[in-house]
């Protein structure tokens, strides 16, 4: 569609864009915003509800604004402020019932919970998500895809293996924020456990940076304008290393590729301006 047909037709349905933050990303707390300027979501909330707070100042960004947060499984580091984001802000909780069951004890009291299903699309003021199996060591891990009248993005992170499913639900999309976790001999000569490689290394684990990039390669388009790569690790992989082998998938287009980082919030990708 040509940008002068694009722009008037944002401006006939007051669509202002997607603006995506990763505000933290890795082993010690995930969360990330979305929004399209009239509807707001935080994607988990895996730190403290204060420093998440912190982060989105950092970033100019105001947690008040947010209508509703959207949980992707238990894992304490998707899930520790969500709790008392829900009941500091009286925003509602995205979630579904294995994994509400599993993580009702570390949510305490929720402002509003609302049920989702895998596989069946919701609406959270204009934007539409489809939430989708992902292969983890959760109750029932989801990934997203987020749509507006324009525009799909996708998040897809926590998942020891690229199933067809999951490269089905990213095609298409102008923005992914993807894992790449490991470099496989950092991960093998590294300090971890035995049985903990082999967990990180399962089809319930993580994905390599050669396992990114192949997921990469077979949902890559011209249109892919942003790549974010999440939970990086900080002992098993180098974000330098992390670009260079998933870059490998996206070379031939003009896909900004940039890492999301564990101890500061992200820069704003605003794609309306793409």
């Amino acid at each position: 569609m040509p940008l002068k047909k694009q722009i008037a037709m944002r401006v006939a349905l007051g669509i202002q864009g997607f603006r995506v933050c990763v505000l933290a990303s890795g082993s010690k707390g995930n969360a990330v915003y979305v929004s399209d300027g009239k509807t707001s979501v935080l994607i988990d909330a895996g730190l403290s509800a204060v420093e998440i707070e912190r982060r989105f100042h950092s970033r100019k960004l105001d947690p008040k604004r947010l209508d509703a947060i959207v949980v992707s499984h238990e894992h304490l580091d998707h899930i520790r402020g969500v709790g008392v984001l829900s009941r500091r802000y009286g925003l509602p909780v995205y979630i579904n019932e294995p994994t509400l069951a599993t993580a009702k004890t570390q949510l305490g009291a929720l402002y509003e919970t609302v049920r989702l299903n895998r596989g069946e699309a919701f609406s959270i003021g204009g934007l539409s998500f489809h939430p989708f199996s992902v292969s983890h060591d959760a109750s029932d891990s989801l990934g997203f895809t987020i749509k507006n009248s324009l525009t799909k993005i996708g998040i897809a992170t926590d998942l020891g293996v690229a199933t067809q499913l999951v490269c089905h639900h990213l095609k298409g999309c102008k923005l992914i924020v993807l894992e790449a976790n490991h470099d496989r001999r950092m991960l093998e000569e590294g300090p971890y456990p035995w049985h903990v490689k082999q967990r990180i290394q399962s089809r319930l684990g993580h994905l390599s940076n050669e396992e990114s990039r192949d997921l990469l390669e077979k949902v890559s388009h011209s249109a892919l304008k942003h790549v974010i790569l999440a939970h990086i690790s900080e002992t098993n992989n180098d974000p330098d290393k992390a670009l260079s082998v998933v870059g490998e998938a996206v070379s031939h287009h003009r896909t900004q590729l940039r890492v999301a980082y564990q101890h500061v919030a992200g820069e704003i990708v605003n794609l309306e301006d793409d």
